[in-house]
């Protein structure tokens, strides 16, 4: 089993935090979308992030969690949400925005402990994680095909709001 590390406690408390939001925007797409292709997009994309979830819940105690959870769970859902109603485009936009931070922030951990090897195991963990966000962030973008400027300003809203949670749930 994975033990974390102490200076790695807030960071593991943002991925559970991220990981429970992202199973939430696929529950908010999930209930309002018609569209078959984003239902089985979303609906792939949500067996692999309910994974990650259970995955961090096994090494993560859960004293350790976010105490704003219940948060996290609504405005993931309200950014899995909202999207639907402003059309395809935007679910894709999302997922890529999402992804694209999500990327970033697990080699940001990836690179803290990249030159302890008694962590090697836990930077192979967290490098799995982060090539299935990958993985989902290139899908969107094939769905999309080209961002336009307001998919890049959906887009730059959800990354402020991403970099917000995990600012926030670092400490709480």
């Amino acid at each position: 089993m994975l033990e974390i590390p102490n200076f790695l406690i807030p960071h593991f408390r943002t991925n559970h935090a991220g990981e429970t939001g992202a199973v939430f925007i696929y529950k908010g797409i999930l209930l309002l979308s018609r569209d078959q292709d984003i239902l089985d997009f979303s609906t792939e994309h949500l067996k692999t992030e309910q994974g990650h979830l259970s995955e961090i819940e096994k090494i993560l105690p859960a004293n350790k969690y976010s105490k704003l959870l219940f948060l996290w769970k609504i405005l993931g859902f309200l950014t899995g949400f909202i999207p639907v109603i402003l059309g395809k485009k935007f679910v894709y936009a999302t997922i890529f925005a999402v992804e694209s931070f999500v990327e970033q922030h697990y080699q940001e951990q990836i690179d803290m402990i990249s030159n302890d090897r008694s962590l090697k195991n836990l930077q192979e963990f967290i490098n799995k994680l982060m090539h299935d966000e990958i993985d989902h962030k290139e899908q969107a973008l094939e769905k999309i095909g080209k961002l336009n400027f307001l998919h890049n300003i959906w887009g730059l809203i959800v990354r402020l709001g991403s970099v917000a949670a995990v600012r926030v749930s670092k400490k709480l």
